[in-house]
């Protein structure tokens, strides 16, 4: 393989094949074996040092001294004070927004920051026309800067009934832990060199009115065309304690992600039913990614996959983004403490209700933090997910079906992309188990039945960074 234009090019019009052998090592039962190709086990995203290096740096205290200030306001909820300069969501909001302009100082220009403000209309926890706004810091990728990693907190607070703007909301766990986490990793990635991909950071605010920040900031990216491949609601993020006060598992961050992708049509799902794939959604491949990417023994924390949308009947701002196609996700603590979300702050036969900093654990946040942190800079610095990757039922120069599976794709435009992986697994598999380089190419050709096996693709650079794995389309 080469990484000139040259051979890049080449890519387009080349095709490779594989043979059944190429995924004898996974143990995969398949068809005739024609022994070509080598698999090999399948190698996750590299951990660079510099991210080792910017992971040892996540500070817990300042973390702690960010929920602290945003409790401080009183409360958050989206009909509080747009102009108090000291009590309700105006006066956060222009706190957030001078924290990450401090932020984007550091960051020798290639950080921008923003407020997205618009009017929401009247609806039913929205009894007046009221202004929403988001706060969005955007670091500009180098190379690939139209592909969009967007990691985002709630800002805004509220009480047992939806519609009290003016009881104290401290909202410390929901959601200024998720904002701690975002002001961090701004902070951090700030003073990093530019990346690849785009990073955007963002403080979104009507989350508990219906996610109406979180769905129009998505608007608008899908509007512009944005190539958003990858986002991550940070929602409820500060507890490790369970309702019943135990610590079931400190080390234990969910990550809830869709199974039938929400922006399926009628015509995909019932295409999903016939060939199999509603475990392959983008988000669920994003979700393989990130396990990979963050991993134990680099953030402290073992990511618990649920492939689920969110918590029964509930939701949180990826479920904007996945509305527009987008792969997004949400991260959230282990065990729900309901005393302590949606409640006024009282003391109920002894039992302590509210979401008060008292039930926050900022080294579980500074972990959360970690994984985020991973996960980012991991898919900013890896290429992009490959596209168009179709899988052809009847290859070209055949009448009929055949056994032969044939895999075709864009190149990607990354200038240092050498080539790409067809990653295997059976079925019933959780994760992809094995991976066959097949070279800068476009098209390749598996004398293996697509019948028994899901397939994938990812693009790999020169530095060895390994892309989110991308699911074929059906195409006859």
């Amino acid at each position: 393989m080469s990484d000139n234009s040259s051979a890049r090019r080449a890519g387009s019009t080349r095709r490779a094949f594989l043979s059944t052998s190429a995924v004898a090592a996974a143990g995969i039962p398949l068809l005739a074996d024609a022994g070509s190709a080598a698999a090999s086990p399948l190698a996750g995203p590299r951990s660079d040092a510099g991210l080792r290096d910017m992971l040892k740096h996540v500070d817990p205290r300042r973390m702690e001294a960010t929920v602290r200030r945003l409790v401080s306001f009183g409360t958050r909820h989206t009909a509080s004070s747009q102009d108090d300069p000291v009590r309700g969501i105006g006066a956060a909001t222009n706190w957030v927004y001078g924290q990450l302009q401090d932020i984007a100082a550091t960051s020798r220009g290639a950080m921008t920051v923003q407020k997205q403000t618009f009017i929401q209309p009247v609806s039913s926890r929205i009894p007046v026309p009221t202004t929403i706004t988001n706060v969005i810091a955007t670091m500009t990728g180098a190379a690939s800067p139209q592909r969009y990693y967007v990691v985002t907190g709630h800002l805004d607070s509220r009480v047992t009934d939806v519609l009290d703007f003016t009881s104290d909301a401290p909202g410390a766990d929901d959601d200024a832990s998720g904002v701690a986490v975002v002001l961090e990793l701004a902070r951090l990635f700030a003073t990093r060199p530019r990346f690849p991909g785009t990073l955007v950071f963002a403080t979104v605010a009507g989350e508990e009115q219906g996610l109406y920040g979180s769905a129009f900031m998505a608007q608008q990216m899908a509007a512009s065309g944005a190539d958003v491949q990858g986002m991550f609601s940070n929602d409820i993020v500060g507890a490790s304690r369970a309702w019943d006060g135990t610590k079931p598992d400190p080390h234990t961050l969910r990550l809830f992600v869709e199974g039938i992708p929400t922006a399926a049509t009628a015509a995909q799902i019932s295409l999903m039913q016939s060939v199999g794939g509603e475990n392959d959604g983008a988000t669920h491949q994003l979700a393989r990614f990130v396990s990979q990417a963050a991993p134990f023994e680099l953030t402290g924390m073992n990511v618990r996959v649920i492939w689920r949308r969110d918590r029964y009947l509930r939701g949180s701002d990826h479920l904007s983004f996945q509305q527009h196609g987008y792969p997004a996700a949400r991260f959230t603590e282990p065990r729900e403490n309901f005393n302590h979300e949606h409640q006024n702050t009282q003391v109920v036969d002894g039992v302590q209700f509210g979401d008060l900093i008292d039930f926050v654990d900022f080294d579980y946040m500074a972990r959360v933090a970690k994984v985020n942190g991973a996960a980012l800079w991991s898919l900013a610095t890896a290429p992009g997910t490959p596209k168009n990757l179709k899988i052809h039922t009847t290859p070209p120069g055949t009448l009929s079906g055949t056994n032969i599976t044939t895999l075709s794709w864009d190149p990607g435009p990354e200038p240092d992309l050498v080539g790409y992986e067809v990653v295997l697994r059976e079925t019933t598999a959780a994760d992809w188990t094995s991976a066959v380089n097949v070279g800068n190419v476009t098209t390749v050709d598996l004398d293996i039945a697509k019948d028994n096996v899901q397939f994938g693709i990812r693009a790999v650079d020169s530095a060895g960074h390994r892309s989110p794995v991308a699911f074929p389309t059906t195409v006859a």
